[in-house]
């Protein structure tokens, strides 16, 4: 069996103090590491040039989620068969990679998910209530509405298969880009596993930026962008995944389909 070509790709963001620790050790476990700098303002592209990692600059910033499609982008053009995801703020063990790695080995799955909640220790940190309340919602309705069984919605700790991420049409530049990825991985029946990663919170007070960091505004954020695409979906999911969508308080303040 011919070996999988592995890409390890990071978005980066006003990461100075990080950004070389987590670099050096990423290099530990890859070979190949692209770095998306969105946009940058503090000394991370002057650490950046020191590494020798792939980079691509955003003159501005973008969003989290542009910076996953750039990855994918990369990789599909530069041959990759997988994409391993992982932040820059020390909240992912780079020793997790090889975790990841044997995961794929076993080829049972096109979308491998880190979940801080599949396996819990006594060496986890405990997440922001927000945060938590709000990631356990938005799995739940994911789970509800396309027969998922994840548990952790929102890690951005993943594997993906290049080959099947052809078949996706993405383009939600900000936080918000699991919830159309998750809804067009399932109408595009992507097969997906979790493997457990470690609950790290080091900066409980990090700002998502704007209205978001508000808990309410960002949870009606998130059923927004999800309703959307699960309504656009609508023929290749499961025939619960509309439920109720009419009665729902994000979608009638501002609509889905708009």
């Amino acid at each position: 069996m011919t070996a999988q070509r592995v890409l390890v790709g990071i978005p980066v963001y006003n990461e100075e103090p990080s950004v070389s620790r987590v670099l050096d050790e990423v290099r530990r476990y890859a070979a190949d590491v692209l770095v998306i700098d969105d946009g940058s303002s503090d000394g991370t592209p002057m650490r950046l040039a020191r590494q020798p990692v792939e980079v691509i600059r955003h003159a501005e910033n973008r969003g989290y989620g542009r910076s996953m499609q750039d990855m994918l982008r990369w990789a599909r053009f530069d041959g990759f068969d997988w994409l391993i995801t992982m932040d820059c703020d020390e909240q992912h063990e780079p020793a997790s990679i090889p975790d990841f790695m044997r995961a794929i080995a076993a080829g049972h799955a096109d979308v491998i998910s880190g979940s801080r909640y599949l396996e819990p220790t006594a060496f986890d940190d405990a997440p922001p209530s927000d945060r938590r309340r709000i990631n356990h919602s938005i799995t739940e309705e994911l789970n509800d509405r396309l027969g998922l069984e994840i548990t952790d919605a929102f890690c951005g700790f993943k594997a993906y298969r290049v080959s099947a991420c052809d078949r996706l049409r993405l383009d939600v530049d900000g936080y918000d880009f699991p919830m159309q990825f998750w809804v067009q991985a399932v109408a595009q029946g992507l097969r997906i596993s979790e493997i457990p990663v470690r609950l790290i919170y080091n900066d409980p007070s990090r700002s998502f930026g704007g209205p978001l960091d508000d808990p309410e505004s960002r949870l009606a954020h998130y059923h927004r962008t999800m309703h959307r695409e699960l309504k656009r979906c609508a023929g290749r999911l499961p025939a619960l995944a509309l439920a109720g969508l009419d009665r729902c308080r994000s979608c009638l303040a501002q609509p889905c389909d708009a």
